[in-house]
This record gives structure tokens, sequence and C-alpha cells, in this order.
């Protein structure tokens, strides 16, 4: 009996044995299995699209189409006649469109002075495809802007953060008027700033992108990702010289400037030196000492401010009220900032001397 009793009781201990043996396996091992399970690397997850949406949405109802209407002469000869001479035959309406932007809530728009020059007739399309004449305010062919006025209120403004200055590889938007398609956007990045490649303009700190800017988007804007205006843009480099994907926009600080002069008197006032100015590379002078960085004179008006102050051809202007220059563009842009009768005082190398020059500006004569 005793033994039947071991028996049993071993055989009892079995099966509760393999039942907790089979909880095991069948509830918690999958559990236990997944947590000791090695675990996998995160599948990549591709990224997310990035949209500039808010960005456009912010500025484009300000930029506008600008379209022009220009009298071209034709010239020709009467075929009748082989002998005759060409002559004006007749005058036609030559079109032309461009971009501008609005900068105020009552109507005055910035573009480009090449967009509206001799214009006969301009007339704005706005970003609720309503279409009203304009008229030119001012215009300063030295920065290549222009200052339009239409007769509305309340309409929408670009938004400008003076604080908002451009860097080398921010990405940034063009909107304009691109080839006749209104509110066209295109994405590219700040490529440089300082540029002064162009020698049509006397004044130039362009911002280079590599944004499409096409015919139609002079004079529209260049914004940054959050949406403000940072550019009006204003050419492209020439194709002909093989040149893709390079564009200029005029800094929004500079432009506003000219804009508010425009806008106060009709034109703009700045300063003159009366000469012209070319960049130099330090080189050792015969005696062994160091050029100092300057920029070199190259023609002096004579009669003009920097004539009347000593200054003269071959001369190294080192400084411009203590500050020292060594770039001709730049100097050019500080003396047209300041007002005509303003004085201002120059250090000047002439071979091995250095000497302090004081000069009053005037109003910079037409070009």
């Amino acid at each position: 009996m005793s033994r039947l009793n071991h028996a049993l009781a071993f055989v009892a201990r079995a099966v509760i044995a393999g039942l907790a043996l089979a909880f095991v396996v069948v509830y918690l091992w999958p559990a236990l299995e997944e947590r000791l399970r090695p675990a996998e690397p995160a599948p990549s997850q591709p990224p997310g699209l990035q949209s500039y949406a808010d960005a456009v949405d912010r500025t484009a109802p300000a930029v506008v189409s600008v379209y022009t209407s220009t009298l071209e002469p034709i010239f020709g000869r009467n075929q009748a006649d082989p002998d005759e001479p060409f002559r004006l035959y007749r005058l036609i309406a030559r079109p032309s469109e461009g971009s501008g932007v609005i900068l105020s809530e009552d109507g005055y728009i910035l573009t480009n002075h090449h967009v509206v020059n001799q214009a006969l007739r301009i007339s704005v399309a706005l970003w609720d495809d309503r279409t009203i004449t304009a008229r030119v305010i001012g215009s300063d062919p030295a920065t290549d802007l222009a200052v339009l006025k239409v007769e509305l209120d309340g309409l929408p403004v670009a938004p400008i953060n003076p604080e908002a200055e451009p860097r080398v590889g921010d990405v940034v938007l063009a909107i304009g008027n691109s080839l006749g398609l209104s509110h066209t956007v295109s994405m590219g990045i700040v490529s440089a700033i300082g540029r002064n490649t162009l020698p049509s303009l006397l004044l130039q700190d362009f911002i280079q992108t590599d944004a499409a800017i096409n015919i139609g988007n002079s004079g529209g804007a260049l914004i940054n990702t959050r949406g403000e205006l940072i550019g009006i843009n204003t050419s492209r480099a020439d194709e002909a010289r093989g040149a893709e994907n390079i564009g200029f926009a005029i800094p929004i600080d500079l432009a506003t400037r000219v804009m508010e002069q425009i806008i106060e008197s009709g034109e703009v006032r700045r300063g003159w030196l009366g000469a012209s100015y070319g960049n130099l590379q330090p080189t050792a002078q015969p005696d062994g000492s160091a050029l100092r960085e300057g920029i070199g004179v190259r023609e002096v008006t004579r009669d003009g401010p920097a004539w009347n102050a000593g200054v003269r051809p071959g001369d190294l202007i080192l400084s411009i009220d203590g500050e020292p220059v060594s770039d001709a563009a730049r100097f050019l842009l500080a003396i047209s900032e300041r007002v005509p009768g303003s004085q201002v005082e120059l250090e000047i190398q002439r071979g091995s001397e250095t000497f302090q020059t004081y000069a009053t500006l005037i109003q910079q004569p037409p070009r």
C-alpha cells in the first residue's frame, strides 16, 4: 500500500510539473522569447517632405505682375526707291512684363528701374486678379530700382525683418511673373553676398542665388523660409557666357532706403566724391615696405570734391572716417549713403607718404 501511495504521489507530481511546463511553453514563452530576442535595427524612415508653403502664403499676396507698354520706333526704306535712306516709319506699342512687391497698404510698390523705364502705360495685376493702372513715383538707375503707386488701400504687404540677414547657404525662394506666369515660385540657396559684377549699374551689393530668375522675374521678391522679404530680384548672369543658375537680388535694406527717399522727394540724394576707383592687391614697394591695403584712385574729376581735397590719380585711399577700406564697390556705397554737403575724412597714401584730408561731398550727377 505504501508503495502504491508513493507511486501515485510521484505520478501526481509529474503531472503537475508537466502542466506547469505546458503553461510556461504555451502562455509565457512567446512573451519571454520576444524579450530575449536581439533587437532588430529599426527600419529607416524616409525623411518627411519639407514644405515652404507657409512662407509663400505669407509673401505671395504682396507680389504683383507689372505690365508696361513702350513706344518702339520702326525704321524702313521705300521699296519703290532703293536709294532712299532708312527713315522712321511709325511708332508701335511694345508690351513687356515684370514683377513688383507691395511695401505699403496704401499702394506703394517696389520694382526695377529697367522694368518701367520709358513706359507709356503701366498696369499692375494683383493677387486677387484685379488689374489697376500704376504711375511711377520715381526711379533710380544707379541701383535699378523704381517706386510705383496704385490708388488702393488695405493691400497686403510683404513682411520685412531688419534682423533677417541672409547667409551663404540659406534656402531662399523667388516669387514673380516668370515668363508671364504670375506668382511662379522657384527655390535655391544664397550662393554669395556682396556681389558687384554687373557693369551696367553704378551701385552694387547683390545677393547671389541659384533660384531660377527668368524674364519677368525682375522686380519680384526673394524671401527666406520664414516668408520674410530679403531682396528684390533684378538680373541673371549672361547665359551666352555659359552661366546657369546665377541670379542677383538687391538687398532689401538698400532697396527700402532708396524707396523712402523716392517717396519723400521723388529722387535719391547721394553723396559724390568725383573719382573712380579700383581694387588693389597688397604688394611690396621698391623700398621693401609693404603696401597697405586700400583702393586705388584711377581718375579724379577736376574741381570736384576729391580734386579740391588734394586727391590725385595713383593715390591709395586707406580709410574713410577712420574705417579701413579695401573694396572699391563698398567704398562707393559708403560715399553714396552720405548726404550731399557732408564732410568725410580720407586717409591717403602717395608713394611712401601718408596724409589725412577732408572732402565735402556734392550731389551725385546723373550718369
